[in-house]
């Protein structure tokens, strides 16, 4: 597995700058996991699991738009999620991946951290900044901080999906 630039996050410093800081490592571990695969080895399942590398990728640019544009923001789905039957293929985006070129599902991921990044540095430093969107559990609003450590969770879970998936592909472990 080709190497990566990972800043490791700081040990200490303002609360947005160390979730920030979090948030860019696990989004550069994702990537690192992906890193020298082709389109096949990106779609490659560990049994009994659907998963993929490359569905974690575009599942992850999904992710990424949905908190940061449409949910903190209040805005409608961009592309390519626009127009997609959601009720009818919920896992739409983990299963169209594997039609997808490596170059793609990276440049997917890239371009919504990009516009999520864009996003954080336009709206400040407000952690307490509440959300357009609420929760379709309880109501109630999400703040900028609750949606920052989702994501950095999000990231982590589905890093640790990738860990054993790549391993099964090429026994590459580590970072």
């Amino acid at each position: 597995m080709p190497d990566t630039d990972r800043d490791s996050p700081p040990t200490h410093g303002p609360e947005l700058l160390q979730l920030r800081a979090w948030l860019d490592f696990h989004r550069q571990t994702l990537k690192h996991k992906a890193a020298g695969l082709d389109q096949g080895q990106l779609a490659q399942s560990l049994a009994p699991s659907t998963l993929t590398i490359g569905g974690l990728l575009k599942h992850m640019a999904l992710v990424e738009d949905n908190w940061f544009s449409v949910v903190l923001l209040g805005n409608n789905d961009a592309e390519p999620w626009r127009g997609v039957d959601w009720d009818g293929d919920p896992d739409w985006e983990f299963r169209t991946a594997a039609d997808d070129y490596p170059e793609v599902l990276l440049g997917l991921l890239d371009d919504a951290i990009r516009a999520s990044d864009r996003i954080l540095d336009e709206i400040g430093d407000d952690l307490d900044l509440v959300a357009k969107v609420t929760s379709r559990h309880t109501g109630t609003p999400f703040d900028l901080r609750w949606i920052l450590i989702h994501m950095i969770e999000e990231y982590a879970r589905h890093n640790g999906h990738a860990d054993l998936i790549r391993e099964s592909i090429d026994g590459t472990t580590g970072a």
